[in-house]
C-alpha cells in the first residue's frame, strides 16, 4: 500500500550539516558561532549602565563583517522550584523553608547569541526559498576561506568587545553544548522539542499555514517586521512604573515586557542583517528619484520619498550603517486555552512598547524554521525592515533572572519578580572576589518594616552553617529561635540571658570549662572589677592596677591549684585574707593601694550584698562553647549599676570567641543595645572591634531604626558606617522626607537611591513577604524577599499574642518548641483550607 501522507523525515528536511570546530556548518555552506550571554539580573541596572551595554553591542557589531546575521535568542520557560538537598540533612526549618517554595513556578531565562556568516544571495532570499520548500537539500561548499577567517577573527574581537564590558558576558558553546550527549539535551535538541529535558524525545513536527505544532505543543508567533508597527521612539531603557516614584526612577531595558514580565514559555528572538551598507543607501537613492517622478500620481508616493531622504540624510549626517532587523515572540503551550491567553499576553506586551503586535499565521512554519541556531541564513528578506544598528539595538532584552551565588555558604532569599528561593553570600565570595573588604553589616529600617524577622531568618541560617551567633537585643526579638535552638539541642546550645525580679541575670566571670585563662580572659575580668570599684570619671593609679593584677593572678593560680567552685565570692574572699597578707608582706602602703576601701566597694556584689546573685552563677556554663547566646538587656539598658557589668560580660564573650575559635566563623548582631552600649564608655570597644573582628573570620552586625542615631552619632559614622561594607535597608517610606541625609551618610549612588525606595511599591498580594535592599561594597546592590514558611513565621514573629500562643503550647509540650511549631502551623493551615 503507497504512503500518500505528505510527511518527511527530520534528516531529510533539517538545514544544519554538522558541528565542526564548534561551529555549526549548513547545508548551504553558512557558518554559525554560538555564544551564550550572561546579562546583568533583573532590577540592579541604571540608566547610565544600560547606555554603556547598547555602546558595547554597537561596537562589537560594527566590528563584523558584510553578510553576517546577528541571532540573539532569549528563552523564556515556566519551571517549578525543586530542591536536590535530601531532607535529613536539614534542620526543621529548612525543611519548612523548601516545602513552602517545594514547586513554585517561576520564569527561567537563558540567553543565546549565533553569529552566521553567509552569502550576499542567501541574506537576500525570499520565504519560497526557504530549506522548508526544498525537495533535497545538497551541501555546498564555502569556498572563500580568507573571508571565514576574517569572520572568525572578528567574532572573537566581537566577544572580547562585550565581556570588556563588564557588565555582559559571553562564553563560547562547544559541540556538547550545542548537539548534547547522554546526561544532557543540547541546544539544537532542545529547539526541535522545546524542551530542555533529557528524557524528553523528539517528538512529530507539524508545520502548516494553518498551525505549527512540536508534539502536542502548539505555538502562536507575533512579529515586529515593519517600520510602520515600531513606536515613534526608542531608547535603550525606560522607566518601570510599577517600581518608580515621583522621587526615583526604576529603570527596564525597553524590550523588557517582551523578557521577564511576559508570564508564559516564550522565545524572543532578535535578528540584525548586516548587509552592505552602502549598496543599501544607493538603493534608497534611486528609490527616492523613482518616488519623487511618480509623486504627482500619489501622494503616498511624495510621503514615502520624504521618509526615504530623512533616513538618508540621518546615514550621511552621523555616518550611521544601514541594516535590516526582525524581532518575534515564540509562544507555546500544549493546553488551547493556555495558548490563548500566552497569545493575548504577547499582542500586550508589544503594546505596552508602543509597538503594533502582528499575529503571524502563514509564515509562522518560515520564522520558526529559520530560529534554528545555525539556520539564520534562511531568514525571508521580505519579513525585515531597514534601519540602523542604533535604534535596532534597543530591541534587544537586556536583563536575566536573579542568580544564585556560587558560594556553599550563604543565606536564603526570594525572588522578587517570581518567589523563586535564591542562595545569597553576603560574606565569603564578596570577600574573595574583593567586592568587599570585610564582612560586617549595617542595616536599617523603621519599626514594622521587618527588621528583626530579616536578622532571625539570617542569623538562623548562620548558626545551622556552623557559626558561633551572639546576639544583643532590647525586645525579645530572638527568644522564639534561641527557645527552639534550646530545645533541639537539649540544652547543650540557645542561651538566653534577660532579667526579671524573680529571675535576675547572673554569670560567673571567673569560671571557664576547658581551665584555661589566658591573656584576654585575665584583661576582661581586671576591666570588670576596675568598672565595680572606679567610676568613669575616677582613673586608677598605676600602683593600684598592678595590685589588682596582682590578686586577679593570685586567685587565678589558686582555681588551679584547689577543687573549690571559682566565684566572685571565691575572689572576695581571697582578696580579704591571702592577698591582705601577700600585701604586708610586700610592705604596701594604703596610699598606694587602699585594700579597706576597694572590699568596702565591691561589698555588694559579695554574698549578702544587694547585687550578690549577678558575677555568682551556680551554674557551670562557660559561654566559649555555645554556638547560640542570646542577651536581652531592654530591662536593665538603663541601670547604672547592672548595665555596664554585663556590657563587659558580653565584650569579653565575644573577644574570647573571636581569639579562642580558630578558623570557626563568628558573628555578633547588635540590636538598638548599641546606643546604650556606646554611651557607657564603650565607644572604643565598637571601634575596636569593627575594625578588628574580619581579621578573625568574624563579623560584626548593628540594627538600628531611629534616623537621627545615624545621622547625629559620631560613632555610627566613624565606626559602624565606614567599617560595613555591607549595607542593609529595608522600607524607608517612613523617612522619605530624611532620605537625602541617609543617602548622603551611606554613601549610596543614585542607582541605589532608586533601588530602595522601590521596595514593596509592586509586592504579589498572593504572597506574604516583604523586600529588602542589600549592598556590597557600593558595586553590587538588588533588592530582595524575606518569604518564609508559616513555621519559621511561628518562630521569628515579634507579635506578642502569637510568640505568647507558641510558648503557652511549647510549655504544655514540655518545652517542645518544634512540635508546638508543628501544631500551630497546621491547625492554621486547616483553618485557612476551610
Amino acid at each position: 500500500m503507497r504512503n500518500i501522507l505528505k510527511r518527511a523525515t527530520l534528516e531529510s528536511k533539517l538545514p544544519i550539516l554538522g558541528v565542526e570546530n564548534n561551529c555549526i556548518l549548513s547545508k548551504e555552506a553558512d557558518i554559525t558561532l554560538c555564544f551564550e550571554v550572561i546579562l546583568p539580573e533583573i532590577f540592579t541596572v541604571a540608566a547610565a549602565e544600560y547606555e554603556v551595554i547598547h555602546s558595547a553591542w554597537l561596537k562589537a557589531i560594527k566590528n563584523l563583517p558584510e553578510q553576517t546575521i546577528v541571532h540573539k535568542q532569549d528563552w523564556f520557560t515556566r519551571e517549578a522550584f525543586g530542591t536536590s538537598t535530601s531532607s535529613s540533612e536539614q534542620s526543621f526549618l529548612s525543611r519548612a523553608f523548601q516545602g513552602h517554595f517545594n514547586e513554585r513556578p517561576f520564569l527561567h531565562h537563558r540567553c543565546y547569541l549565533y553569529l552566521t556568516k553567509t552569502s550576499k544571495q542567501r541574506m537576500a532570499q525570499q520565504s519560497n526559498f526557504t530549506s522548508l520548500c526544498k525537495g533535497v537539500l545538497i551541501p555546498k561548499e564555502m569556498r572563500d576561506k580568507a573571508a571565514v577567517q576574517r569572520f572568525m577573527e572578528a567574532a572573537e574581537q566581537f566577544s572580547d568587545i562585550l565581556n570588556d564590558s563588564e557588565l555582559i558576558q559571553l562564553r563560547r558553546l562547544d559541540r556538547t553544548d550545542i548537539l548534547g550527549d547522554e546526561d544532557s539535551q543540547g541546544l539544537l535538541p532542545q529547539y526541535l522539542s522545546l524542551s530542555s529535558d533529557p528524557a524528553q524525545p523528539l517528538q512529530d513536527i507539524a508545520l502548516s499555514a494553518e498551525e505549527v505544532r512540536i508534539g502536542n505543543k502548539r505555538l502562536c508567533l507575533h512579529t515586529l517586521s515593519d517600520t510602520e508597527d515600531l513606536p515613534a521612539s526608542i531608547s535603550a531603557a525606560g522607566r518601570y512604573e510599577k517600581m518608580s516614584s515621583d522621587r526615583s526612577d526604576c529603570q527596564l531595558s525597553f524590550a523588557a515586557p517582551l523578557g521577564l514580565l511576559l508570564n508564559c514559555d516564550h522565545i524572543y528572538n532578535q535578528y540584525l542583517f548586516l548587509d552592505n551598507s552602502e549598496e543599501n543607501l544607493k538603493k534608497f537613492e534611486r528609490s527616492a528619484r523613482n518616488m519623487q517622478s511618480l509623486g504627482r500620481y500619489s501622494r503616498a508616493n511624495q510621503i514615502n520619498k520624504e521618509w526615504i531622504e530623512r533616513y538618508l540624510n540621518e546615514a550621511h549626517s552621523f555616518g550611521l550603517q544601514s541594516i535590516r532587523a526582525h524581532y518575534n515572540v515564540i509562544a507555546w503551550s500544549d493546553d488551547p486555552l493556555e495558548l490563548s491567553r500566552a497569545r493575548n499576553e504577547c499582542g500586550s506586551a508589544m503594546a505596552q512598547m508602543e509597538c503594533r503586535p502582528r499575529h503571524n499565521t502563514s509564515d509562522a512554519a518560515t520564522l520558526y524554521w529559520s530560529a534554528m541556531p545555525g539556520n539564520a541564513g534562511d531568514f525571508p528578506h521580505e519579513d525585515s525592515f531597514y534601519t540602523f544598528i542604533e535604534p535596532a539595538l534597543c530591541f534587544f532584552n537586556g536583563e536575566t533572572n536573579y542568580r544564585d551565588s556560587l558560594s556553599p555558604f550563604g543565606i536564603k532569599m526570594a525572588d522578587r519578580l517570581s518567589g523563586r528561593p535564591l542562595h545569597l553570600d553576603l560574606s565569603d565570595l564578596p570577600m574573595k572576589r574583593g567586592v568587599i573588604t570585610n564582612r560586617n553589616k549595617f542595616i536599617l529600617g523603621p519599626s514594622g518594616s521587618g527588621k528583626s524577622f530579616f536578622t532571625n531568618h539570617m542569623v538562623r541560617q548562620y548558626y545551622e552553617q556552623g557559626a558561633h551567633v551572639l546576639l544583643v537585643d532590647t525586645g525579645n526579638s530572638y527568644q522564639g529561635l534561641c527557645e527552639l535552638i534550646k530545645s533541639k539541642t537539649k540544652a547543650d546550645d540557645g542561651v538566653y540571658f534577660t532579667y526579671t525580679e524573680e529571675n535576675p541575670i547572673a554569670f560567673n566571670p571567673f569560671f571557664t570549662e576547658d581551665g584555661v585563662f589566658d591573656i584576654e580572659k585575665r584583661e576582661s575580668i581586671k576591666t570588670l572589677i576596675l568598672t565595680l570599684w572606679k567610676r568613669d570619671d575616677e582613673p586608677p593609679t598605676r600602683a593600684e592596677e598592678v595590685a589588682l593584677s596582682n590578686a586577679v593572678s593570685g586567685y587565678i593560680a589558686q582555681i588551679k591549684q584547689s577543687e573549690s567552685h571559682p566565684s566572685f565570692n571565691g575572689f572576695y574572699e581571697f582578696a580579704r585574707t591571702d592577698f591582705r597578707e601577700q600585701l604586708t608582706q610586700k610592705h604596701v602602703r594604703e596610699k598606694d593601694f587602699d585594700l579597706t576601701g576597694f572590699l568596702n566597694v565591691l561589698e555588694p556584689y559579695y554574698k549578702g550584698g544587694e547585687y550578690d546573685y549577678l558575677l555568682n552563677s551556680p551554674q557551670q556554663l562557660d559561654l566559649l562553647a555555645k554556638r547560640f547566646i542570646v542577651f536581652e538587656i531592654d530591662a536593665i539598658k538603663d541601670h547604672k549599676v547592672l548595665f555596664p557589668i554585663v556590657t563587659i560580660i558580653i565584650m569579653e564573650v565575644f573577644i574570647s570567641k573571636m581569639r579562642r575559635l580558630k578558623g570557626v566563623r563568628k558573628l555578633i548582631l547588635i540590636e538598638e543595645a548599641w546606643k546604650a552600649i556606646a554611651k557607657e564608655g564603650m565607644a572604643e570597644y565598637i571601634k575596636y572591634l569593627f575594625k578588628t573582628v574580619r581579621k578573625f573570620f568574624g563579623e560584626a552586625n548593628v540594627v538600628t531604626q531611629e534616623v537621627d542615631d545615624i545621622i547625629q552619632s559620631p560613632i555610627v559614622k566613624e565606626s559602624i558606617i565606614n567599617n560595613s561594607d555591607c549595607k542593609i535597608l529595608l522600607d524607608q517610606r517612613k523617612y522619605m522626607n530624611k532620605f537625602d541625609q541617609i543617602q548622603a551618610m551611606l554613601g549610596l549612588s543614585e542607582k541605589e537611591k532608586s533601588q530602595v525606595l522601590s521596595i514593596n511599591l509592586n509586592n504579589d498580594p498572593k504572597r506574604l513577604y516583604k523586600e529588602v535592599w542589600i549592598g556590597l561594597g557600593g558595586s553590587q546592590s538588588a533588592v530582595y524577599a524575606t518569604e518564609v514558611s508559616l513555621e519559621e513565621y511561628l518562630c521569628y514573629t515579634t507579635e506578642e499574642s502569637e510568640k505568647m500562643e507558641v510558648m503557652a503550647l511549647a510549655d504544655k509540650l514540655g518545652g517542645n518548641m518544634e512540635l508546638a511549631i508543628r501544631q500551630i502551623a497546621r491547625e492554621r493551615r486547616a483553618a485557612t483550607s476551610n
